[in-house]
């Protein structure tokens, strides 16, 4: 039997959030609660879930905020569900990186077989690419990115150190927290949701310079540089 996907629910409502929570769990599904982001990136920080459900209207940063930060993320799939139901906002939600949008007040069973739907697509495995002869390197002392054909990318601070971290390790999966480490920063106080942002502007980057970067967000461990 699949191991259930882990959830995290945030929504300041209290009723709402235990109410759903109880109800996850009596359908088999692991799922925590949190009233805000800054709750959230913390629990993130020491384990990444599968799936986030976010209210739009919290307080501090909202949902469409936190959903923009975590769709940087290929790794994590995210769910609305809020009380905004206008086409717009639907709109709005969809196009910052929801996969679904739920409009409140939700049954816990339609949750649920969101949740299960959801979890299925994204573990499904990917296409596997192309067979390549390309070999890539890191050149001029790390700061230089090249593809092995001809096409390289001269790299950010963050991006030295991520790459530099994921090559001494090529072919396997490197924490999130060992990558923070050999960044330099505080691994208790770093967003972790920041290293989402960092590969997806790298990817971007990279793509703008005709490169196919074979850098992989594996889901509730860390990264990986297979090329």
């Amino acid at each position: 039997m699949a191991t259930a996907p882990l959830v995290y629910l945030v929504d300041d409502d209290v009723d709402f959030r235990e109410e759903m929570l109880a109800g996850l769990s009596s359908l088999g599904l692991v799922a925590q609660g949190f009233d805000t982001a800054s709750a959230l990136y913390r629990a993130y920080a020491v384990k990444p879930p599968d799936i986030v459900i976010l209210d739009i209207g919290l307080e501090g940063e909202d949902g469409l905020s936190i959903a923009t930060h975590l769709r940087a993320s290929r790794s994590v799939g995210i769910i609305m569900a809020t009380a905004r139901s206008s086409v717009d906002d639907r709109v709005h939600g969809l196009n910052v990186g929801a996969d679904a949008y739920l409009v409140k007040p939700i049954d816990v069973r339609e949750l649920a077989a969101t949740i299960h739907a959801l979890s299925q697509r994204l573990s499904r495995p990917p296409t596997a690419p192309a067979p390549t002869a390309a070999r890539w390197m890191l050149e001029d002392g790390g700061w230089v990115l090249s593809d092995g054909t001809g096409h390289r990318l001269r790299l950010t601070t963050a991006e030295h150190h991520f790459l530099g971290r994921l090559f001494s390790e090529r072919g396997r999966t490197v924490t999130r927290r060992a990558i923070v480490e050999a960044m330099g920063a505080d691994v208790y106080d770093f967003n972790y949701a920041h290293l989402d942002t960092i590969a997806s502007r790298l990817r971007r980057r990279a793509e703008k310079a005709n490169m196919l970067i074979p850098l992989h967000a594996i889901r509730g461990e860390g990264f990986a540089f297979t090329g």
